[in-house]
């Protein structure tokens, strides 16, 4: 065995650290009552401690450099080499200890590697202020360093205590790490897991290890994982209290208050209490946490996917086969020598924590995913990072920047500095980038995000200043028409006045604007024209300068900022569905629609016209349904049956004998958008209507595939231009709304980033939800957040390394049907998946079924092959 480590003259290096854990491994044969001879330079030997203790001891005083045999420390009872840790038995079978058996041996090694690399560089600064000293003295070592490492060897103790005399299956660590996984993974209450810790005690041994209450196994859990900071912040969101300002009791530009205001009685009871902001923001540190995905080998080697096992045949199936990714390549090939450099995207959005609809708080978790693993994982909730939990009780708005400050300099150090990483599955070390591809957010946020005004009629972030908005007088907001710029230039209705707004559309499509072209107007304060050539202020379509052009590559990134894919088909369906079936107060197609259709001078037979009673009609529209057409489509909608997790139950929502829908969530809208309404409105509407809504369900069911065709998406923004434009010419101009128009710019976003899979908000709303779940303390609504999810990373992290246990990572499908079990010796033909409900019954086949049936054995199984032949 090597015994250099212990002339290492940094404590806090690889090499110690990865010595001392095998030394500790080394000592247990010679230990008796759990107990072995401590060989630091204070005891040289002369006293016994727990494996805890004497690790301790010799990371504090070092290792005894005159004690090289190791004398002290074998098993007399065994003659075998000091270079095995392992135990015989009398069959010379070697015994599984617990550690090995539950996959805790790996994660404390890979931990005691790791927690090292992820202070590295440090450690190396203080080396070399410090030279070549033989020896660190305790009171200059780097106290966070020294904590983690601690925190380590006392996780080491923890998974040398037996559960009870004798227990070979489980170690006290590894017992209570299965036992939270599976608390996790069901969704157990802390009342419910100290009840069952109660009847374990009563039921195990006497001498049994273990913990009194679930606050004490949180202890422990907390010691696996990473830790995170609180920073007050104003509480009229203007500044945060940190760095020089940690210290100010006052705002500096509102003069608010800091902390919050305590009673006398309390004050004056508690002199020593610790005072507490009003705004709590808590941050989670997202160098850690990606140094950490290196640090397992079980991650660290599928952070290279995108460079070493992805496809390069044209399609788009990840974001690195989009042409975003490689034009970041291309311009920063320094970056992109490295493949295990990291890609982000970030993703936030506000929820209620009180599941409660008379409640108006709105907490904004900030969260962040890494494109580098594969298809399947970038996305799953296991690889998500909470980076920044923003308070309540109201959204931030616009000054969600000041929150985001944190986050934007980790950003900075990431890109222009690096941090080193240790690669567990390269094992080696290397300087770690990252950058920040773009944002998942709805619209609402996007506005946040990006600082563009999206309720005005500049509102389209895409076309910019070019938008083409009208303001409606009577529907009183904005609509946005001209979808016939997106039309090729030779196209029949361009020049068709009569059809659309009563003018030729000789203008070409819009010109998105780059990142250097806002950071220029606000950096000159400027002015630019509109696409009616008016010269506006850059503040008129943008109120601030978005945080995010502090990172010196944000101008350059194409798409900045996705729209969401899944709220616009939501609002989309929205417009049809209560359009279609004229639900009261929320179709597009109301007297004011048609009175602005009269100011606008269009479609004259559908302008309203007086009756003697002072109210007004008008002629029904081409889309207009009859009352038996309603529910002739609200029935296919009713009775339609879907595959088990396809959809919700959709037939809840549809009300026949009223002729509407209600109560539909974003998912449900999507399956609708993609699959049912297609069907549902055959025979229902007029062909021409009938085709326009086909053919834009066919647009958004091909834009959600999951392989994309560059080619094929050129077509489609061809196609989407005429989609749109047909739909101007049949519904009225309050129909189009902002989100209606965003339509036509998502084939862009997703030729630039590639399937919309990974910049859509389901994952992340889904990801909220959890967080939601967990609110256990009503009166700190996101303190129960962040407690929640350090444990929840931390067993997470723990969970990869179980094996033959059940965990999130191996956990089988909701319909799992294993095909060799299903299969035997007395059915070895057509064998199918699925399980039986419902009671049996046995039916008997009519003649052509025989026949049908006898046909598919013959033409589809193998088995019947030898006869053929």
């Amino acid at each position: 065995m090597d015994r250099s480590w212990i002339h290492e003259p940094n404590r806090l290096s690889a090499k110690f650290l990865k010595g001392l854990y095998n030394f500790i491994l080394f000592a247990k044969a010679s230990a008796r009552d759990g107990r072995f001879a401590c060989p630091c330079r204070k005891c040289v030997n002369m006293h016994r401690f727990s494996p805890g203790v004497v690790s301790s001891h010799i990371l504090e005083n070092g290792f005894s450099p005159g004690y090289t045999d190791w004398i002290f420390h074998r098993d007399p009872t065994s003659q075998t080499s000091d270079s095995s840790y392992s135990h015989q038995n009398d069959d010379g079978l070697r015994e599984v200890d617990a550690q090995e058996q539950h996959g805790v041996q790996q994660f404390l090694e890979d931990m005691a590697v790791g927690s090292d690399e992820i202070e590295n560089s440090r450690s190396t600064r203080v080396e070399n202020d410090w030279g070549d000293s033989s020896t660190i003295d305790d009171d200059t070592q780097p106290t966070e360093a020294y904590e983690y490492a601690k925190r380590f060897h006392d996780l080491l103790e923890e998974s040398d205590e037996e559960l009870f005399s004798g227990c070979r299956k489980h170690s006290k660590l590894s017992f209570i790490l299965e036992l939270y996984n599976k608390k996790c993974m069901y969704g157990w209450s802390d009342k419910s897991f100290e009840d069952l810790l109660t009847t374990m005690r009563e039921t195990l041994p006497e001498g049994e290890k273990l913990p009194e209450s679930s606050y004490e196994v949180r202890k422990l859990i907390d010691a696996l994982g990473l830790d995170y900071q609180t920073i007050d912040a104003c509480p009229n969101d203007c500044m945060l209290f940190w760095k020089e300002h940690i210290d100010e009791p006052r705002c500096l530009h509102c003069n608010a208050y800091r902390y919050k205001e305590e009673t006398e009685s309390s004050s004056t009871s508690k002199r020593n209490k610790i005072r507490k902001g009003v705004k709590v923001l808590r941050w989670f540190p997202l160098i850690p946490r990606l140094q950490r995905l290196f640090m397992c080998k079980k991650t660290a080697s599928l952070m290279r996917w995108h460079f070493d096992e992805r496809r390069d045949d044209g399609y788009l199936r990840h974001p690195a086969d989009a042409r975003a990714w490689k034009d970041f390549d291309s311009r920063y090939a320094d970056f992109a020598k490295e493949p295990r450099n990291v890609r982000l995207g970030l993703a936030t959005d506000g929820f209620n924590p009180f599941r409660s609809l008379s409640s108006t708080h709105s907490s904004w978790p900030v969260v962040v995913t890494a494109y580098n693993l594969p298809p399947w994982l970038c996305m799953k909730q296991s690889s998500l990072f909470l980076c920044l939990l923003i308070p309540g009780p109201k959204s931030p708005g616009a000054n969600i920047d000041i929150y985001l400050e944190p986050f934007i300099e980790e950003l900075i150090h990431l890109w222009e500095k690096g941090v080193d990483t240790y690669d567990a599955h390269a094992k080696t070390t290397f300087k770690l980038h990252a950058s920040l591809l773009w944002t998942i957010n709805d619209f609402p946020a996007y506005s946040m995000l990006s600082g563009w005004r999206t309720k005005t009629g500049y509102g389209c972030p895409c076309c910019g200043f070019n938008t083409w908005s009208k303001w409606l007088k009577h529907g009183n907001k904005y609509c946005f028409l001209g979808h016939r710029r997106f039309l090729s230039y030779d196209h029949s209705w361009r020049r068709n006045k009569k059809c659309f707004d009563g003018t030729e559309e000789l203008r070409g499509p819009p010109v998105r604007m780059t990142g250097s072209c806002i950071r220029d107007l606000w950096d000159s304060n400027g002015s630019t024209r509109d696409l009616n050539g008016t010269n506006i202020n850059i503040t008129e379509g943008c109120k601030k300068k978005s945080i995010f052009f502090r990172l010196p590559y944000w101008e350059y990134n194409r798409v900045r900022h996705n729209l969401d894919v899944m709220h616009i088909e939501k609002n989309v369906c929205d417009n049809i569905l209560d359009t279609l079936l004229s639900v009261r107060g929320k179709t597009k197609d109301n007297v004011k629609a048609r009175f602005d259709m009269q100011e606008m001078g269009i479609r004259h037979t559908l302008h309203p016209f007086e009756l003697s009673t002072g109210k007004y009609r008008a002629a029904p529209a081409l889309f207009e349904m009859s009352s038996t057409e309603k529910k002739q489509m609200l029935r296919v909608l009713k009775h339609v049956k879907v595959p088990d997790g396809y959809s919700s139950n959709i037939s809840r929502c549809v009300d026949v004998k009223h002729k509407k829908i209600s109560g539909l969530k974003s998912h449900d809208c999507h399956v609708l958008l993609h699959d049912l309404l297609p069907v549902a409105v055959r025979g229902c509407l007029k062909d021409r209507v009938a085709r326009a809504l086909i053919d834009l369900s066919a647009y958004f069911r091909e834009l959600s595939s999951k392989v994309l065709k560059v080619s094929r998406l050129e077509e489609m923004e061809v196609e989407i231009g005429e989609i749109l434009a047909r739909m101007e010419m049949i519904f009225p101009p309050s129909f189009f709304t902002i989100m209606v128009h965003l339509v036509v710019h998502l084939v862009e976003e997703a030729k630039w980033n590639g399937p919309v899979q990974y910049r859509w908000m389901y994952p992340i709303e889904r990801y909220l939800m959890t967080l939601k779940a967990h609110v256990g303390n009503k009166a700190y609504p996101e303190a129960s957040i962040a407690q929640w999810y350090i444990a929840n990373e931390a067993i997470t992290f723990c969970s990869r390394y179980f094996e033959g246990v059940r965990t999130r990572f191996n956990k089988p499908a909701r319909n799992s049907d294993d095909m060799d079990l299903l299969r035997t010796e007395d059915s070895p033909v057509n064998t199918t998946s699925g399980h039986p409900i419902g009671k049996v019954e046995n039916i008997i086949l009519n003649p052509t079924s025989w026949v049908q049936a006898h046909r598919y054995v013959l033409y589809n199984s193998k088995e019947v092959l030898p006869y053929i032949e």
